[in-house]
Formats: C-alpha cells, sequence, structure tokens
C-alpha cells in the first residue's frame, strides 16, 4: 500500500485539528503506520490552521512534500486555495462552501470561484455546504464532521470504525449529533 497524504485546512476554531484526530485513529485502526503533523498559527484570532495527515505500510515523515498531497478537505475556501500547491495532478478538493474574510482583506477583494479556480489546476473538486448542514442540525461546531464524512467515503475504512472513533473522541452529549453530521457527509 502506497502512503496516501491529506491536508485538513481552515481557520482557528473550526475543528482542524479533532478531524485529523479521528482520521488518524480510523487510519492507525486499520493497521497502517499514521503520521500527522499541524500548524496552529494565529487559530485563536482566526488564523490559518492546517493538518498534515499521512498513513500507509511505512511512513517516514509527517510532513507533505508539495505536489504530493491526494486530498485536500478544505475548511474555508481560501485556505482551500492557499494549500493547493500542495495537491498533486487530480487530487481530491473537499471544498466548504464557506468564506472568512482575513483580517486585512475587504470582502470584496476575497477572490471568487474558488471551486472552479482549483478545477482549472487539474483537481477534482467536490463542494459541500457543510456550513448549511451544521446549521440545519443545529450545532455549527459540527461542520468538520460533516467534511469528515465526505471525505471518508474515498478512503479504505470500514465505517464502523468511522463512528467508533468519532464515539471516543466527542463529548457524549455531542455524539448522536456528531454522528448524523458524519452521515450526512458521506451523502
Amino acid at each position: 500500500m502506497e502512503t496516501t497524504n491529506i491536508i485538513f485546512s481552515g481557520v482557528g476554531g473550526q475543528g482542524i485539528i479533532l478531524s485529523s484526530r479521528i482520521l488518524a485513529q480510523c487510519a492507525f485502526a486499520s493497521g497502517n503506520m499514521v503520521k500527522m503533523n499541524e500548524l496552529h498559527g494565529m487559530a485563536q484570532r482566526g488564523g490559518s490552521v492546517i493538518s498534515h495527515l499521512r498513513f500507509g505500510k511505512e511512513v517516514h515523515s509527517p510532513l507533505i512534500p508539495k505536489g504530493k498531497c491526494d486530498y485536500l478537505v478544505a475548511l474555508e475556501e481560501l485556505e482551500g486555495l492557499r494549500y493547493a500547491p500542495y495537491l498533486k495532478t487530480g487530487a481530491l478538493v473537499i471544498l466548504n462552501k464557506r468564506k472568512v474574510v482575513p483580517a486585512g482583506l475587504e470582502a470584496a477583494d476575497y477572490p471568487g470561484d474558488i471551486k472552479a479556480q482549483l478545477e482549472k489546476q487539474g483537481f477534482r473538486v467536490r463542494e459541500i455546504d457543510a456550513t448549511g448542514i451544521a446549521k440545519e442540525l443545529g450545532n455549527m461546531r459540527v461542520e468538520n464532521i460533516v467534511l469528515l464524512g465526505a471525505v471518508s467515503k474515498f478512503l479504505p475504512f470500514p465505517e464502523s470504525y468511522w463512528q467508533g472513533v468519532i464515539r471516543e473522541s466527542v463529548p457524549e452529549k455531542t455524539i448522536d449529533i456528531n454522528l448524523e453530521a458524519f452521515k450526512r457527509g458521506r451523502v
């Protein structure tokens, strides 16, 4: 088995680290060697957060070289575009339909149609309104789990592994809503 490379990107408070850890536990439970690295930046002020995750038979480094990433899970559109150089041609981008205008940038200056820009670079893009789904479920904090559900369809782990790790990783009172968020993302 080759090494699978996944990047989670977004802004502080979106649950990127939790999503990465759930995926890492699923990969490990499936018998893979797993390496993960996270960079928080100015996360508490809505700054960029990125997590590199690699799994396979033998993985030596947690960092994904530019041009080698198989999947990008972007919880915010501009952050998805920012980390596109890490993707290999034909990589899959799971793109949340959410715009967070960074400090120092006017809303009018936010790049338009990021999905089209990513597709023009040769990437496959699955756009999902995880924010809208989270609002429907009544808890904005589950948008990351919606996106985790979306990428899970493309990874070789049984759904039961995902559900078990989610149950172990979230507060008990939020298990049901997180499992529903995951299910909605897999649609």
